[in-house]
């Protein structure tokens, strides 16, 4: 039986090349992408306000948050630097960094997949750690880390 070696790599890279664009001011970093499990860790980071997704998850997610402040517009709580987020599976929630916030940075832990869903409930996108890992080779290979970059962080 082969072993996977550990990664122990720095989170917040110093390379910008290294944050994968996912929408207009929204990256995410991979820290662990487990095709084993079906899920991965990655830091998102966002550089705006306003909404960025309406969604829910077949398995438990956890989060860590890093920089700034988030919520979910379905609950009467913000979770601020160092607040740690338990997000049940298939609650549907709708994130939202406020108006004040410049950048959020949030470690998550992701089991499963993202379905995302428009206001009526409907499908709208999905990903899960196989659409994570084709955005990472296409954006690194475009940038120059080469498309097999996202790699070290496969198990």
């Amino acid at each position: 039986m082969m072993i996977q070696p550990e990664i122990a790599v720095a989170a917040i890279p110093t390379d910008e090349r290294v944050w994968v664009p996912q929408a207009p001011d929204v990256w995410f970093r991979p820290l662990l992408m487990n095709t084993v499990s079906g899920g991965w860790c990655n830091l998102l980071r966002v550089r705006k306000s306003g909404v960025l997704s309406r969604h829910r998850h077949p398995m438990a997610v956890v989060g860590y948050v890093i920089k700034g402040k988030w919520f979910y517009r379905e609950h009467d709580w913000v979770a601020t630097e160092g607040s740690f987020v338990y997000e049940p599976p298939g609650e549907v929630h709708t994130l939202e960094v406020p108006a004040d916030c410049v950048e959020m940075i949030t470690f998550f832990n992701i089991q499963g997949a993202m379905i995302y869903l428009n206001e009526a409930g409907e499908q709208t996108g999905y990903e899960d750690v196989w659409t994570k890992i084709e955005m990472c080779e296409k954006h690194y290979e475009a940038v120059g880390l080469g498309r097999d970059y996202v790699r070290q962080f496969v198990r």
